[in-house]
């Protein structure tokens, strides 16, 4: 019996991953101005300061269900809020490249990775109450690619101008400038990028 393809999963067959990506070169917007657009692909920043050798392959597992997905090395970095008077654990920090097989709203994925964080038992409000964090699952989205129109995040009208359709790279201005951890995690998954695709 032959598999039919989905229609979906062709448009990624020419994706070139993250291929000859300049960070220096994409536009930074902020999460709100995105909400509504349609993510293609993602780059997370994951990292867990407790029990990180078990939640964070479970955290990975999870996201492989939402397409193609590749890693970078694991890091273990300190807490940047530790001090000598108050230590904190260590953090096990690593960033990933996940194509999605059906494109979803930024929103959509911004609570699919927070139900994602919940299911590896991550409480945000114990944590808000404590100086000392156990933070199970943290995934933040340091980019995304998405298909917009060249000028439909500027403040020119297009009203009058035929404008081209392209997928494009854009760095959450949340999240940046990005850690040393995660611009040495995105900068290994570029290299890597022969094997995306």
């Amino acid at each position: 019996m032959m598999h039919k393809t989905p229609k979906i999963f062709k448009m990624y067959e020419t994706h070139k991953g993250l291929a000859g990506l300049n960070l220096a070169g994409l536009e930074i917007h902020t999460p709100e101005q995105l909400q509504a657009y349609e993510v293609t692909a993602v780059v997370l920043a994951l990292g867990s300061n407790y029990h990180a050798d078990y939640y964070l392959p479970d955290a990975r597992e999870k996201l492989a269900t939402f397409g193609r997905m590749q890693l970078s090395t694991s890091f273990q970095n300190p807490d940047f809020t530790a001090t000598q008077e108050q230590p904190k654990p260590d953090y096990t920090n690593q960033c990933a490249y996940l194509s999605l097989d059906t494109a979803m709203s930024l929103q959509e994925l911004q609570q699919a990775f927070k139900l994602i964080e919940s299911d590896c038992h991550r409480q945000r409000f114990i944590e808000a109450q404590t100086s000392i964090k156990q933070v199970t699952m943290d995934i933040d989205i340091l980019l995304i690619q998405t298909g917009l129109n060249q000028n439909s995040l500027s403040n020119k009208s297009t009203s009058t101008k035929i404008v081209e359709y392209s997928e494009q790279w854009i760095i959450m201005a949340d999240r940046y400038p990005f850690k040393a951890h995660e611009t040495a995690g995105v900068e290994e998954l570029i290299s890597k990028s022969g094997f995306i695709g």
